[in-house]
């Protein structure tokens, strides 16, 4: 596999790292999840460069993750909002927060608390099965090849 192809191979944790695998643009979509829209408010929050923020930014925009939208015309300034395919991503960006709250903590506990709106409780994302609504544990999953899989799974 070649770094610059991921997008291109027959997996979609390949296809999904093309866009999504690196440290910033991560740290970008944590900030979008946070509410963060502007540039300023970016590069202040994450101190990230003008030039590296701009290249993930674009890049989230071509693949749809994100979408431009001006708030000033003198000077021309856009807000980064996350389109439909950048909040599926909320999932992903949990279940990272949720490991890093589990196993990278220090003494002080977690950075940040998550309360479900409609029921008002603290809670802990899990992944559950779409069929039978059970939490999901990698032991209990058996991985079977699907119609776009080149070549069958172990």
């Amino acid at each position: 596999m070649k770094w610059d192809t991921l997008d291109e191979e027959p997996c979609s944790l390949s296809r999904t790292i093309a866009v999504v695998g690196d440290r910033w643009t991560l740290l970008i979509l944590r900030e979008c999840f946070l509410r963060v829209r502007r540039f300023e408010a970016f590069q202040s929050s994450l101190q990230i460069t003008r030039h590296l923020l701009s290249e993930r930014l674009k890049k989230l925009v071509r693949f749809g993750i994100l979408r431009r939208v001006p708030y000033s015309e003198a000077p021309k300034r856009y807000e980064y909002i996350l389109t439909q395919k950048g909040l599926d991503l909320y999932p992903i960006i949990m279940a990272m927060v949720h490991w890093g709250d589990t196993h990278m903590g220090d003494e002080r506990g977690r950075p940040l608390l998550h309360e479900h709106k409609n029921c008002g409780k603290l809670f802990d994302p899990v992944m559950v099965c779409s069929e039978c609504g059970e939490v999901l544990h990698a032991k209990q999953v058996h991985v079977h090849a699907g119609p776009g899989q080149r070549e069958a799974v172990g």
